[in-house]
Formats: C-alpha cells, structure tokens, sequence
C-alpha cells in the first residue's frame, strides 16, 4: 500500500508516541528466525523476537487478575487474518463464509489498520472493563478518539500516515468508524453469539483452573508464551531490546481471551495498562460440526445423542453452540442438558445472559476419561 507522511507531525512525535503495538509471536519467531524493525528517518531501532516483558504482580496485583472481552478487539485482531490469512490456519473457515461480503467493504480503511508486520494500534486493542462487552460501547468510545493521537498511532506501526488516511483527522476517523462499523454487521454480527460462547467458556475454564490448582497454574496454562514464577508474570514479545519490568499494584492485569491470535499479544509500552490477549480453547472446533465419537456402551445407556453431547463437552459450551456444532434444535439439547445435569453427568454455571453446560468427574468417568486432564 502506498502511504505519505502526516503533514506537520514532528519525527520525535513518531517515537514519544505511547502507542501500544499488539504483536503476534510465533514458535519460530520466539526463537529469533525473524526481526522487525521500526525506525525515524536518522536513527534505526532493531526490534527483536525473544525478548521478555516481566509484570511485578505483588500481593494486590495477584488479588487484581481479572479477565475480559472485548468484541472491538477481536474485530481489530481479525484484520490480520485477511492480511495474511496463511499465518491464521483455524480462522480460514471463518474468512470463506465472509469473503463474499469483502466487495461491500471498504477494505481500503481496514487494511490501512494494520502494519506491514501485522502490528494494530491500540485503539483497536482496548482493555475491557466488564466481561460482558458491548461492541456499541467501544465503537462509541473510539470514534471521541483524539485526533492526534490517532495520526500518532497510524505513523507509530506504518512509519508514516497512510495514504488512505492522508486528510483531515476527523475525516480519516469518520471513515474509519463507518469502515469499522460495515465490517462487524456483515463478519462478525452473524458469528458474534458463537465466538462469545467460546470466550465465555474458556474464561469459565481459567476460573476452575485457579480455583482448583491456583492462580500460577492458570496463567501458565493459557499459552507456551507467559509463565508465572513466584508473584513475576513474564511474558515472551517483540519489543524495543532489553528486558522490560512493571509493577502492577491496585491497577491489576487483565487477560483476554481470542479468536484471532496464536501466542500472547501485549502492549510494548510497559507502563500502559497491563493487559494479555491470548488463544481461547476450542478456536479449532467454532466452525466444524463435531465429530461425533459414540462408545457403543455409553450410547446404549444413553442414547446416541446424549452420548454424543457428553463426549463433546470437554470444554464448557452453551446449548446455543452444541445445538449448531451437531445440527440439533436448542431446545432439543436443553432436554438432554437437562437429563444429564439430572444424574450428574454435566453441570452447568451461569456466565452473563447465557448457561454453560461442562462434564462432570461423573460424567468423565463414565467415558473413561481420566478426570485428572480436565
């Protein structure tokens, strides 16, 4: 894409910026294979993979883990995928069922939204405040975006303005809320109740996590690139070199849960908000029906369809998504949600407007499955 300089924007500005930039680090990237770089025109800053963001939780740090979702997140993580959708494999069925909406978009815009090296600003990155929440919240948040910090974090992943935002910031804005706003009506609207199931039920996952083995077991669950060791958070990322420290006091660190990310995503700046986005559970299975796995034993017991929901119900799910993943009416599975909760096979917990179902020790050992995986 060609793009121009923002007209009147000071070098110094591009660097001072505290933009935050959400990368994607990879297996092979954390091993060094490939660099990025960012640079002012006079001085060239080496941006290397394997480096560490260290966050100091503290006593009310680790009383402050709370965890998020953030619709607008998810839509600004997602334009990397149609940049390069062969980085983002479990999302291609997702990118298929939208293509053909791709003509009514101003593609232009969102393209614009991501840097050659896949880097987003952060505006479209937001730290959520509730668990619950509202794409129509954050739209309205980001559109009162200042001006210049918007050209700020534009220069800050692309090096310059690009060509498609090179007017008049409330301009380039308001055709950036009109881009954004198309976008989730025809990709994400359709899909939204499923991919947050999804979101809710990893989170549900992570707080039995903690509540059963502990708060470090969790977080050094969620993906091969954070670990936990003593009240020391660190997180693998690409960054400015050296090694990063921040303190996280009352202000506590949030963790988000998302479709459209491989390793940990975090803010390069270490004094923004402490904030990890990393890979819910069950991105491989949102856009496959299930493939059904029936112990013969079992199905005679319970019938063929109760079986199969029980053998699905690995991670929690709602009714709404097992009624989509296997093909049946939502209150045909509510029946047999209901029937299995009954005799103790599943339980359920309410999460927000929805109810998610997950087997039971019960349940697993019925199937044969070592409950300690679980």
């Amino acid at each position: 894409m060609k793009s121009r300089r923002c007209a009147g924007l000071p070098v110094a500005d591009w660097v001072t910026s505290r933009s935050v930039l959400f990368v994607d680090v990879s297996e092979e990237e954390r091993h060094g294979i490939e660099q990025l770089s960012h640079a002012d025109s006079a001085n060239l800053i080496d941006v290397a993979y394997s480096l560490m963001l260290h966050y100091e939780l503290g006593d009310s740090g680790l009383s402050e883990v709370r965890f998020g979702i953030s619709p607008l997140c998810e839509m600004g993580l997602s334009l990397r995928t149609i940049r390069e959708p062969n980085r983002f494999p479990l999302q291609l069925p997702w990118l298929s069922r939208t293509r053909r909406s791709w003509e009514n978009l101003d593609l232009e815009v969102l393209q614009g939204l991501v840097g050659d090296k896949l880097w987003t600003p952060d505006f479209l990155s937001p730290v959520p405040h509730s668990p619950l929440g509202r794409i129509e919240d954050e739209l309205e948040v980001l559109s009162e975006i200042d001006p210049s910090e918007f050209v700020q974090q534009l220069v800050r992943i692309h090096g310059e303005v690009p060509l498609v935002f090179d007017c008049s910031p409330d301009r380039a804005i308001e055709r950036m809320m009109l881009a954004l706003r198309e976008y989730w009506e025809v990709c994400f609207s359709p899909y939204w109740p499923r991919m947050r199931t999804i979101l809710e039920a990893d989170i549900t996952y992570r707080g039995r996590v903690m509540a059963q083995q502990g708060i470090a077991e969790m977080l050094n669950s969620i993906t091969a690139t954070v670990s936990m060791t003593s009240s020391r958070l660190t997180v693998m990322r690409s960054s400015l070199p050296g090694e990063d420290i921040a303190r996280v006091n009352e202000q506590g660190i949030t963790l988000v849960p998302t479709m459209f990310t491989r390793q940990a995503s975090v803010p390069v700046d270490p004094h923004e908000a402490p904030i990890i986005l990393y890979p819910a559970r069950g991105q491989g299975a949102m856009w496959e029906t299930e493939r059904v796995v029936n112990p013969q034993a079992v199905a005679e017991v319970l019938g063929k369809t109760r079986a199969s929901l029980l053998t699905a119900l690995t991670s929690p799910a709602s009714s709404t998504e097992l009624g989509i993943r296997f093909d049946v009416s939502t209150s045909a599975v509510n029946q047999h949600l209901r029937a299995l909760r009954d005799v103790g096979l599943v339980t359920s917990t309410r999460y927000g407007r929805s109810v998610l179902y997950f087997r039971s020790s019960l349940g697993s050992a019925l199937l044969g499955i070592d409950t300690k995986d679980y």
